[in-house]
């Protein structure tokens, strides 16, 4: 018979990633249980499975605070991350602006009669405005708020893009070239945003899966070139070359401050109200209780970078991200010239033929070329869906570590004189292996660093890139007339150490969960199910259970 007087009320109370079992109540008053006339409550704590969200109908019910984490988590996926998708997705097609680089470069050339070397500099000029520009635009978005850094910088994009359709001399669109490789060098800061307001289950694929609007803009601007090229000239090319980027002018008004950036910066309101209208989009609960503020105010400092978690992981990202703009720029302008001249042994012999006629001679693309760069062009989407498939199943650092090698071993085949069809299967799996790399760094960064810099280090990391961007030119237009294969072996060489690089990464992200505040170690806030044995797991405070 059950005494009626005393029933046992069981209550779940569902525990952060990495969090303590015992509550901070727990430890200082040492009690488990609370027993009320007639009822005795027992807390419950509950395991979820590896990377599993918190069930709907319990959205934090016991417990009387919350981080954003939690509310991201109990939220979950759904109609407001769909529209995020598209809006950062525009501003992420600014890869029109960089793909016209390998189409405006031999029209230039042949049209206005430009030596080699002004057309490398052409090119050049606009990563020296990205190199310069990351780290600014990086600092700005962690002090000011991620859509102010990314509203500017893609307005500043679209601004200059237009004009450049006007330059009347070299001197001219050399400068307004350069503007826009500035401005571009703060698109990048859509991945730092859109990335704060994923699930942890569902990142890796989201970031992925924007970057194939990268991977539709690459393709767009070879299409658009065919129609616009023969008929309204390269002028009209790089006008409407910067429609995706009016679009997301036009829709920017909708998107939100990240509301992990608001707490840090100390505005509770702002982010309930943030994370409020995308549980009404979602049509998902609240967690209940009052959101904690964990305010930051030296946000977006460099010397972050260089803490003793930090600093292998900055120094080895940097390399890395390096060398992939060195060997993914290189690929695309090395694919004009391997295009025009049939193949790769007879490269070197062509081009110096051309130069004992006359140093100014030159070839435009004809429709031949474009259709072999679209087919290249289009190694971006298997690019994106073998990564896809890969970086949940061997993790991020393992994932770039392949690219990288991949891309190395299919350069070093190039050595080969291969004809034009295996030439173009070549570059094809080259440069869907060396994209995908690209995008597992753009998922990687992110995640491992904290909020408070994270802007800053995805920032800096771009502007390696830039650097990598900036000196490719001079290696694929400018090395090639000497030598071929002394190219090719420093953009296999780059890449081997790159997949060196990647290994030796000293943090995996997969499975983790974002981080916070710069001043705690990585990992300490929420650290990914599993990875710790069964019975030990770190709280905010760090202590051990």
């Amino acid at each position: 018979v059950v005494n009626p007087r005393f029933c046992v009320l069981r209550v779940v109370k569902f525990r952060r990633t990495g969090e303590s079992s015992r509550s901070d109540e727990d430890v200082i008053s040492g009690e488990h249980e609370i027993q009320i006339e007639g009822v005795r409550t027992e807390l419950e704590p509950v395991e979820l499975e590896d990377g599993a969200a918190v069930p709907k109908e319990f959205a934090n019910p016991t417990d009387d605070t919350f981080m954003v984490e939690d509310a991201v988590e109990a939220i979950g996926f759904g109609k407001f991350q769909w529209k995020l998708s598209v809006v950062t997705g525009l501003a992420w097609a600014n890869a029109m602006e960089m793909m016209i680089l390998s189409i405006l470069a031999p029209q230039l050339h042949c049209e206005w009669r430009l030596p080699s070397w002004q057309v490398a500099l052409l090119t050049s000029v606009v990563f020296v405005g990205m190199m310069s520009s990351s780290t600014l635009w990086g600092n700005i978005s962690d002090q000011y708020g991620r859509k102010t850094g990314l509203k500017i910088s893609v307005l500043w994009t679209l601004y200059y893009g237009i004009l450049s359709g006007f330059a009347p001399v070299y001197s001219w669109i050399l400068v307004l070239r350069g503007l826009v490789g500035f401005g571009i060098g703060g698109v990048p800061q859509s991945v730092t945003l859109y990335a704060e307001f994923l699930p942890m289950k569902a990142r890796a694929k989201c970031i992925l899966l924007i970057e194939v609007f990268w991977a539709v803009g690459t393709v767009f601007e070879v299409l658009l070139a065919v129609l616009v090229m023969p008929t309204l000239g390269w002028r009209w090319l790089l006008i409407l070359s910067a429609l995706p980027l009016l679009l997301f002018a036009l829709l920017c008004f909708w998107l939100p401050e990240s509301a992990r950036y608001d707490v840090l910066s100390g505005n509770q309101e702002k982010a309930i109200a943030t994370l409020k209208r995308i549980a009404t989009e979602n049509g998902a609960p609240m967690p209940l209780g009052k959101l904690i503020i964990s305010r930051q105010e030296d946000r977006g400092n460099m010397r972050d970078l260089f803490t003793s978690h930090f600093r292998w992981t900055t120094l080895l990202l940097w390399f890395i991200w390096f060398s992939n703009a060195f060997s993914y720029y290189g690929l695309v302008l090395l694919t004009t010239e391997f295009f025009q001249a049939g193949d790769v042994c007879s490269i070197s012999s062509r081009r110096k033929e051309i130069k004992a006629k006359c140093s100014l001679t030159c070839e435009y693309l004809t429709e031949e070329d474009y259709t072999d760069l679209l087919w290249t062009t289009l190694s971006e989407f298997p690019g994106v869906l073998v990564t896809l498939w890969i970086i949940d199943r061997i993790g991020r650092k393992k994932t770039m570590a392949l690219s990288f090698f991949v891309f190395s071993f299919c350069s070093l085949l190039l050595f080969l004189c291969v004809g034009r069809n295996v030439l173009t299967v070549l570059l094809f799996i080259a440069r869907a292996f060396i994209s995908g790399g690209f995008q597992a760094a753009y998922v990687y960064t992110p995640e491992v660093y904290p909020t408070a810099t994270r802007a800053l280090g995805l920032g800096t990391c771009s502007g390696m890139a830039r650097v990598g961007a900036l000196i490719t030119p001079f290696i694929a237009q400018v090395m090639l007339e000497s030598s071929v294969y002394l190219t090719l072996v420093v953009y296999s060489g780059c890449c081997l150490l790159a997949a060196l690089a990647s290994c030796f990464l000293p943090i995996e992200t997969k499975g983790r969960s974002l981080q916070e505040s710069s001043h705690k170690e990585w990992g300490q806030e929420m650290v990914g199910r599993g990875s710790r044995s069964p019975g030990v797991t770190r709280s905010n405070s760090g202590s051990q259970e």
